[in-house]
C-alpha cells in the first residue's frame, strides 16, 4: 500500500511510504490525530479499501435485527441473520432499537459493517476507543476471524488499543514508519531468569522528567514499557523516562514482585487486577491504578504467570 508524502506549511508531516499488508495479519499504525486524518483522506481515494471511521452513526429507528437484515441485503451476504446475531453476541438485543442501545453497543454495531464489506482491505479508525470491555473482546475475536480473508489496518493514537488486535504495530512520525517490538518471543526473553536468594537492600529506580531526576521506590511503579528502545516508567498515571534497559530494570526489580510479562513490558504484579483473554493468542493484564491501564501479556509467559499467581 503506497502512502504519499504530505507537507503542511513547508514542514514534512508524512514521508512517502510503502506499507506491506497481507491476509492473516492485522496491522496497526499508532500516530497523532493530524497524521491519522491525512492517512484516512488518502485511503478514502482507494476503491479497494473499506474505511470505518470513528463515531460514524447508524439508523437509530431500526432494531438491531432490522439493521443486520439491511446490511445483509445490501452486501449480498449469504449467512442467515439469526446466525449473525449469535456470532456478534447480539441475541439479547435483536428487538432493541438502536436509539435505545447503550453507547458502547451502538459503536460496536456500527463497527460490524466491516464484516459485510466487499473490499479486500479494511481500515479502521480508533475501533476500541469508546467500547466497553465485553464489546472490545467480541470485536477483537471478530477481526481475528475476518483477517483470514481480508487485509486489515487499524489507525489509532493509543498504543494499548492497537495491542488488542494487531500482530504488528508501527509508530508513524515525520521520519516514517517504525516497527514496534511487540511480537511474542518463541524462545526465552532477554534478561536474567535465574533468581538468587533475595537479600534486603534499598532499591531506587532513577527516572527523568522536565530535566529533573526523580527516584521511585519499586512499589510505587505500576509498569514499565519500552518505546523506541527507551524505558518509560508509569507511576500513578504519569510517565517518566529511564536510562536503564528493560533487562537491567528486570534484574533490579525481580525481588519486588515485578514480572516480565512481554518483551516490551515489565509489570508490578501487586497492581494486577484481571487477566483478560482477547483471543486464543492475545492476552492483557488490567491494573488497579488511578487510571484504567491495560498492558499486554505474551502468550509464551502465560503459564509462568499463572504459576506465580497460583491460578
Amino acid at each position: 500500500m503506497n502512502i504519499r508524502e504530505m507537507n503542511v506549511n513547508g514542514q514534512k508531516i508524512i514521508p512517502s511510504l510503502e506499507l506491506s499488508m497481507e491476509k492473516g495479519k492485522v496491522l496497526g499504525i499508532q500516530t497523532n490525530v493530524q497524521r491519522k486524518k491525512i492517512l484516512l483522506a488518502q485511503f478514502a481515494e482507494r476503491g479497494d479499501a473499506y474505511l470505518s471511521f470513528a463515531e460514524q452513526g447508524e439508523y437509530t429507528r431500526l432494531t438491531v435485527e432490522e439493521l443486520l437484515r439491511f446490511m445483509k441485503s445490501v452486501s449480498g451476504h449469504d449467512k442467515p441473520v439469526r446466525s449473525m446475531l449469535q456470532l456478534f453476541q447480539l441475541g439479547d438485543y435483536h428487538k432493541v432499537k438502536i436509539a435505545d442501545l447503550p453507547s458502547s453497543k451502538k459503536i460496536y454495531l456500527s463497527l460490524l459493517r466491516v464484516y459485510y464489506a466487499q473490499q479486500p482491505i479494511i481500515i479502521l479508525e480508533e475501533p476500541y476507543f469508546q467500547l466497553e470491555e465485553p464489546d472490545q473482546l467480541a470485536f477483537a475475536r471478530l477481526l481475528e476471524e475476518l483477517s483470514e480473508e481480508k487485509q486489515i489496518l487499524i489507525l489509532t493514537a493509543n498504543l494499548e488499543d492497537a495491542l488488542i488486535s494487531c500482530d504488528e504495530v508501527y509508530r508513524l512520525d515525520e521520519a516514517g514508519l517504525h516497527l514496534l517490538d511487540i511480537a511474542d518471543a518463541d524462545g526465552e526473553l532477554e534478561g536474567p531468569h535465574e533468581t538468587s536468594e533475595a537479600e534486603f537492600k534499598i532499591q531506587k529506580i532513577p527516572t527523568k522528567k522536565n530535566d529533573k531526576t526523580i527516584l521511585f521506590n519499586p512499589p510505587e511503579i505500576d509498569y514499565i514499557e519500552s518505546i523506541n528502545s527507551s524505558a518509560v516508567v508509569h507511576v500513578a498515571g504519569e510517565t517518566y523516562t529511564c536510562a536503564l534497559t528493560l533487562a537491567e530494570l528486570e534484574d533490579r526489580l525481580q525481588h519486588y514482585g515485578f514480572f516480565r510479562c512481554h518483551r516490551s513490558y515489565i509489570v508490578n504484579l501487586q497492581k494486577v487486577r484481571e487477566l483478560i483473554t482477547w483471543t486464543k493468542n492475545s492476552y492483557s493484564l488490567r491494573l488497579t491504578t488511578g487510571k484504567d491501564s491495560v498492558v499486554p501479556l505474551s502468550r509464551t509467559k502465560l503459564a509462568e504467570l499463572k504459576e506465580l499467581l497460583n491460578i
